[in-house]
């Protein structure tokens, strides 16, 4: 599957002395896994190389994966710039990208800005780990795979597909993700970094169950302030992986959380549905994703409102024509 721009992928890389390696900001566990996993494995293949991991933001729920590269400014005027799991350049996190010689694109969200110089993109894939996995199986014997590099990889696989449960989960992803685990990943280890909560997490649940509401046609919805966040200590991280808890309620196919970022002023929004699409509805206001899990940011309590209003309305539709859903 896209031989031909894998091909010219792999020539690019083998034509660069220099190669950095950078994400989206607000890294989750698909931006952080593809980029440490492509590092790792770039590195082991050409020791000779200079290769960089360089990233603006961080994640504090991933820091147990490690750091990036301190990458000086004056050195991408040579360099070959990989940007992974990344739609769009606005959310590039590395303010230098632009001064990059050549920039290879690797992503698997909705083709919207086709800002590399090379474009492999698969909207089809589960997770841009997907994609590194498949660019391994398609090299190998050419491309070093350590365990390091298939554990960063898996990580992504499996946070970004829901444990193989979201739309985009196939045989393919699986048997990918099978060959991750040959090469020696340690997931019990893994899972409890991913997975393992801190004793405020669990009660932010029982108050999330107490606190959620449901619109007219069924759509979920929750909203998070600074003083929700303070109370129970969560990151923004946190309170933003909340919108999956939503996703059990019988007859709501919509679920939405929105967080409130003191920080830069808004609030933003996490989007996921069931059935139905919602990435038009993410891209009215200021974001986009995928088909049925996207996210979006809005700027006031009203912005927030009507987001909710169109949502209610998108799912109202549907079940007018799809009687049947759950």
């Amino acid at each position: 599957m896209n031989e031909q721009v894998k091909n010219q992928i792999l020539e690019t890389i083998e034509a660069f002395h220099t190669v950095i390696v950078s994400r989206h900001i607000r890294p989750d566990g698909d931006a952080v896994g593809s980029t440490k996993g492509l590092t790792k494995i770039l590195r082991d293949t050409y020791p000779e190389k200079k290769i960089y991991l360089a990233d603006d933001d961080f994640s504090d729920a991933l820091a147990f994966c490690g750091g990036e590269d301190d990458v000086p400014e004056e050195i991408y005027g040579k360099a070959l710039l990989i940007v992974v799991d990344t739609g769009t350049r606005k959310r590039i996190s590395n303010k230098n990208y632009a001064k990059a010689k050549k920039i290879i694109k690797i992503d698997h969200h909705i083709e919207a800005d086709p800002y590399g110089d090379i474009n492999w993109v698969e909207d089809f894939r589960s997770s841009a780990c997907e994609m590194i996995a498949d660019f391994c199986h398609t090299f190998r014997g050419r491309l070093k795979l350590s365990a390091e590099a298939a554990t960063f990889i898996y990580m992504g696989m499996v946070t970004d597909s829901g444990r193989f449960r979201f739309e985009g989960v196939t045989g393919e992803t699986l048997r990918l993700a099978g060959e991750m685990l040959d090469c020696g990943v340690d997931y019990e280890k893994l899972f409890a970094n991913l997975y393992a909560e801190e004793a405020d997490a669990l009660k932010f649940k029982a108050f999330l169950y107490d606190n959620i509401k449901l619109t007219k046609n069924g759509v979920a919805y929750l909203y998070i302030d600074k003083t929700t966040q303070e109370k129970f200590s969560l990151t923004f991280e946190e309170a933003s992986d909340v919108v999956s808890e939503l996703s059990r309620i019988k007859g709501s196919l919509i679920w939405v959380a929105f967080i409130k970022n003191e920080e830069k002023g808004n609030i933003r929004v996490r989007l996921r549905s069931r059935f139905l699409g919602i990435n038009d509805l993410a891209i009215k206001y200021h974001g986009g994703g995928h088909n049925m899990a996207a996210g979006a940011t809005v700027f006031s309590e009203h912005e927030m409102e009507e987001l909710l209003a169109d949502a209610d309305t998108l799912l109202g539709q549907f079940k007018e024509t799809h009687k049947d859903a759950l």
